[in-house]
């Protein structure tokens, strides 16, 4: 224990380490705030008591938005209209010819795919926003404002939109200014945001019949299994031996 607080003390105490520690959480904290702020149009109170039931896509996608898409938040898209637009360049680096010659050219090439790239998470996101409407309109209808009805999916597209870009842009400058990926410092949030909710739903659940309080004792033990997989599989090292001939 006091090896970590010493641990601690020493990354602290360095100070280009200790401003992007507080840039990242200065910008996770905002991320955070914005996915409890509800759309414009939308009475909180009648979105938790209408709240529609998801299906397994709908909760996952919610689950990366750190809860956001069932609270209507304008962060409700949360980063995956950008994660579709990268997957997408991705896939055309390698099928398209014009990609691949633009990815081989260094630091341009990647400086104007990532540009395409933003475009297109601007025209993933504005499918997505009008869908999500949609969404809104079928599964928390009560909840919609009457009076504000004649402006809310304009401005909701709009909202939405420019939401998912100021997440892109705070992942981006993550990336640039703080800790890690920035990308998946977000997904990561999202996910862990919703842990505990996640883990006390299953909790209660299972809690009515003593067989599925050990199913869930089981999943659990499966998960610390497959995480504990996964710190050996990426910190495991083999060292190979390498002979060269004298010369």
């Amino acid at each position: 224990m006091k090896k970590l607080i010493q641990t601690l003390k020493n990354i602290w105490s360095i100070e280009e380490l200790r401003s992007k520690i507080l840039f990242t959480l200065l910008l996770i904290t905002i991320y955070r705030i914005g996915s409890h702020i509800v759309l414009p149009g939308v009475d909180p109170v009648k979105l938790e008591l209408n709240k529609g039931q998801g299906n397994g896509i709908l909760d996952l996608i919610n689950t990366f938005a750190g809860g956001a898409f069932n609270m209507a938040s304008i962060f409700a898209l949360g980063i995956m209209p950008y994660i579709s637009a990268s997957i997408f360049m991705q896939l055309m680096t390698v099928l398209v010819p014009k990609f691949q010659k633009m990815q081989k050219e260094g630091d341009s090439g990647r400086k104007k795919i990532n540009q395409y790239t933003r475009f297109l998470t601007v025209a993933v996101t504005l499918v997505q926003a009008s869908a999500y409407i949609g969404y809104l309109h079928q599964t928390s209808g009560p909840a919609l404002i009457p009076d504000f009805a004649p402006y809310f999916n304009i401005s909701t597209v709009i909202i939405l939109t420019a939401g998912t870009l100021f997440v892109m842009w705070m992942g981006e400058k993550i990336t640039d200014k703080g800790l890690g990926n920035g990308v998946s410092l977000i997904i990561m949030i999202g996910i862990l945001a919703r842990l505990p909710q996640s883990f006390t739903q299953e909790l209660v659940a299972k809690s009515t019949r003593t067989g599925l309080i050990l199913i869930f004792i089981v999943e659990i033990a499966v998960l610390i299994a497959i995480i504990l997989g996964c710190i050996l599989l990426i910190q495991g090292v083999r060292k190979v031996p390498v002979n060269y001939a004298k010369q």
